[in-house]
């Protein structure tokens, strides 16, 4: 006997017969997996239908990649300012000129630092410097000036060298220049280095010397 309870029945499969094939649900029918991730994993769904489409996506394949860092600094002439015989009627001056290439990202700078505190005769206790305490005061000046214009790609590429000071200590770097970008070493200058010195009519005979640290610091 064909009832109405075995219509409903009937009615239910086909019903749920549609559902399946008919709908456009998502079904998960695998999974996309980076090995050694620890937890990249993501499941591929089905669209449930026929013909249809699978999709899984991995949103974390890391690409690394570095540039090592490039700092240089060239001195040109021979590593040597001679000022000849002092007068103390004028600044007698040297200079040298500096070439830095780095591919710092951030800053590079240039120092000086006197390691005598001043220009010191031979070995013994006469400087050459604005002090008084050792010997009359002098002059011994460290400065600085830009040589080229630019030698970098960067649009916002900014360099500044305009140091001008006495110097009487052998502790404080004294910054010659500073630039804000990466820039070549291309053997164009980027700034002279001046040392001048001017002696008092009093201040003892005798050969004076100095040695100048000059540093290049890059912050990458």
């Amino acid at each position: 006997m064909y009832t109405t309870t075995n219509k409903l029945i009937v009615w239910v499969i086909i019903a749920t017969a549609l559902t399946i094939w008919g709908a456009s649900a998502l079904t998960n029918i695998g999974s996309g997996t980076v090995v050694g991730s620890g937890g990249l994993t993501q499941n591929v769904v089905w669209n449930d239908v026929f013909p249809g489409t699978a999709t899984g996506t991995i949103n974390g394949l890391v690409i690394k990649a570095r540039i090592q860092p490039t700092l240089s600094m060239t001195i040109s002439w021979s590593g040597e300012i001679d000022l000849g015989t002092l007068s103390s009627a004028t600044h007698s001056t040297g200079t040298v000129n500096i070439e830095i290439g780095t591919n710092a990202s951030a800053w590079a700078s240039v120092t000086a630092k006197s390691t005598n505190g001043g220009l010191r005769n031979g070995t013994g206790s006469d400087y050459i410097n604005s002090l008084a305490v050792d010997g009359v005061p002098d002059s011994y000046r460290f400065s600085s000036a830009l040589w080229a214009p630019t030698d970098s790609l960067f649009g916002w590429f900014v360099q500044t060298a305009s140091l001008s000071t006495e110097v009487n200590n052998s502790t404080t770097s004294y910054v010659l220049y500073t630039s804000n970008r990466p820039q070549s070493l291309n053997w164009v200058n980027d700034l002279v280095f001046s040392v001048s010195a001017k002696p008092d009519a009093q201040s003892p005979a005798g050969n004076y010397t100095d040695v100048v640290q000059v540093s290049v610091i890059g912050s990458f």
